[in-house]
């Protein structure tokens, strides 16, 4: 169910279709020996995880999204949103704790602070 209010970051699709290409890829190899079928999971789980991971923003916080869990960080606990060297964005917590945010890019700070409704943000230089 997602509501109007959130913003939804997403690793981009193609990611999938490569997990879907390498599943047709792997299962003649899978079907030659029984012992071989665990090499279908490493396309299946790479398809889940670029299916599932990523990060929500609403005005009540972040979601961030991993191929088995996720995690709920309320805005208060957040002391500083920026970027690291390569580009991913990161959240800086009250405890110290420096969480980078699936699919989140420098580019798309300025979206993820509209969705929690604080207000602007300058891009950064």
């Amino acid at each position: 169910m997602a509501r109007s209010d959130t913003a939804r970051f997403r690793h981009h699709q193609a990611i999938l279709a490569a997990a879907i290409v390498a599943a047709l890829g792997a299962l003649p190899l899978a079907s030659a020996r029984t012992y071989l079928l665990p090499v279908l999971l490493v396309p299946v789980a790479v398809a889940v995880w670029a299916w599932r991971a990523g990060t929500d923003a609403d005005p009540h916080g972040l979601r961030l999204r991993a191929l088995a869990g996720e995690r709920r960080i309320p805005w208060d606990q957040v002391v500083e949103l920026g970027s690291d060297p390569r580009g991913r964005a990161v959240a800086q917590l009250g405890d110290g704790q420096r969480l980078v945010l699936p699919a989140v890019r420098r580019n798309d700070l300025p979206r993820l602070v509209a969705a929690a409704g604080r207000g602007e943000v300058e891009p950064a230089q």
